[in-house]
């Protein structure tokens, strides 16, 4: 039969007439697992889609300096801000042991690639310096999306430390760059005809 309920100083006990106490629910709701990125190999050898297909999207490779010594700074793109990157960039070659080009040629170099850069009225500047097998690289970058202006290449190819200068764009904006020899003048040992 029934059995009685247990007793204590209040009464009965009783069965509780509300639900047992449940834990809050969460605050944040479960996120589902973020998609893995896609690793597909970039290539800039596809073929060019043909009428009424789709163009594949292709990544360019980003500007890499590997395995020599380098340095960048990064700079208010205005045309006076040349004067400061000479100074560090003479300052470095020097601390590198080199003493050729001479001042004036690392001056005149960076000075017009400064002025190409800052001609694209962005707001910054990266200027990027690097040595490898008795040559410098002097890269700067406007970070903006204009397109290549060849002017500045004529008055860079006239100075004689210039072994090579070129410009691009990129997806870090227009690039401009020269690579300067390292080795001494020659001198001539016969005369011109």
């Amino acid at each position: 039969m029934n059995e009685p309920l247990p007793m204590d100083d209040k009464g009965p006990k009783l069965p509780p007439t509300y639900p047992p106490r449940t834990p809050p629910p969460q605050k944040k709701p479960v996120e589902l697992p973020r998609p893995k990125p896609s690793t597909k190999p970039v290539t800039t050898s596809l073929p060019l889609p043909g009428p009424g297909q789709a163009r594949v999207q292709t990544r360019r490779p980003r500007m890499t300096v590997r395995n020599r010594r380098a340095a960048n700074w990064a700079l208010a793109a205005y045309p006076w801000t040349a004067t400061q990157a000479v100074t560090k960039v003479t300052a470095t070659v020097h601390a590198w042991g080199y003493t050729h080009p001479d001042d004036d040629q690392l001056q005149q170099t960076v000075h017009l690639l400064i002025g190409a850069a800052a001609a694209d009225h962005g707001r910054r500047i990266s200027v990027h310096l690097a040595d490898q097998d008795g040559m410098l690289l002097i890269i700067v970058l406007s970070h903006t999306d204009t397109v290549p202006d060849d002017t500045v290449l004529a008055d860079l190819a006239a100075l004689p430390a210039i072994a090579s200068c070129g410009t691009d764009t990129s997806d870090d904006g227009r690039r401009v760059w020269a690579v300067l020899s390292t080795d001494r003048p020659r001198t001539r040992s016969t005369p011109a005809a």
